[in-house]
């Protein structure tokens, strides 16, 4: 995957086709896709409500949360596979066995 853009290239590349500079020309001059640039641009509008659309900044959050949750889920996979593994290790008791309980009479006092 190549290396993003710096936001501030991104947001030069905006603000050229704002001050009203032709994109596709912009994105030539730049050296990025046209498509990239159309991307930025509409990435802008969402960001200042111009457009609906996910926010840069929840976008990135929620990237963050979604890559938490994946390791979470690893370490969870790893922690069930370890249990697993130690209870078939265990030796199994011949027979049955019961836990022994002692019940205990309670008279009350009339």
């Amino acid at each position: 995957m190549p290396l993003p853009y710096p936001p501030e290239f991104r947001t030069r590349a905006v603000a050229l086709v704002r001050a009203g500079k032709q994109a596709k020309q912009t994105a030539v001059e730049l050296g990025i896709h046209p498509v990239t640039l159309s991307n930025w641009i509409r990435q802008d509008d969402i960001d200042h409500g111009r457009r609906p659309g996910i926010p840069s900044l929840e976008s990135a959050e929620l990237r963050a949360a979604k890559r938490r949750i994946r390791e979470l889920e690893t370490e969870l996979l790893i922690v069930r596979q370890a249990a697993k593994f130690l209870d078939e290790e265990r030796p199994r008791p011949k027979g049955r066995f019961y836990a022994s309980c002692q019940v205990m009479r309670v008279r009350s006092s009339r």
